[in-house]
């Protein structure tokens, strides 16, 4: 699908274009965040990162290596950017791209993936009811929240938090974007599936 998604872009297709950057961008916000980089920052990361992919989606040899070409872009784009905000006196406290000790345990393919789910959960929480987003993010602070302040909180008995929350995870796992990764997952981890080798 990458492949095609890339000769198509090449060719000129704007909706593949589109496609790729839909596809892709939670892959260079996660490591721009991995750098500590937001806001403005990371959207220069992003901008440069496409533009570069602009120049050189006609050289690339593998399409399919994509993903690995923008981790590395991004990662170098990440440095550039932070070694230009710190100053030249502290050009030696940046690490290289290279030398980020958590960047090279963690592949594109982990990082892409890591992305996608954080992106499908950002969705698919985003179109649940609101009651069930105030509950999932009173359950989900730290320190955790005692029931009875949930309770007061949300105007609903201590002994409806629990079979409310069970609802709502429901909610949470038909919605279409999660129910795709589930089913992606399971597939993956099937009998045949090898680590490494994307979906």
């Amino acid at each position: 699908m990458v492949t095609d998604l890339v000769i198509r872009a090449r060719n000129g297709d704007k909706l593949a274009w589109d496609a790729l950057v839909e596809r892709y961008a939670p892959l260079i916000w996660s490591i721009c965040r991995r750098y500590r980089l937001a806001g403005a920052d990371a959207d220069n990361v992003g901008q440069s990162v496409w533009a570069h992919l602009v120049d050189q989606l006609d050289k690339l040899r593998d399409p399919a290596a994509l993903p690995g070409w923008l981790a590395t872009t991004t990662r170098r784009e990440c440095v550039r950017v932070l070694r230009a905000t710190r100053g030249p006196d502290t050009a030696g406290q940046v690490p290289d791209a290279e030398n980020i000790p958590e960047m090279q345990v963690v592949t594109a393919e982990q990082e892409l993936l890591v992305a996608e789910r954080q992106a499908a959960l950002r969705e698919a929480f985003m179109e649940l009811p609101s009651c069930c987003q105030r509950l999932m993010v009173l359950l989900t602070e730290d320190p955790p929240v005692p029931p009875t302040e949930i309770s007061a909180r949300l105007g609903i008995a201590v002994g409806s938090i629990g079979p409310s929350r069970v609802r709502c995870l429901d909610k949470l796992r038909r919605h279409p974007a999660i129910a795709a990764l589930i089913n992606g997952d399971t597939s993956v981890t099937g009998e045949n599936a090898r680590p490494g080798i994307a979906r």
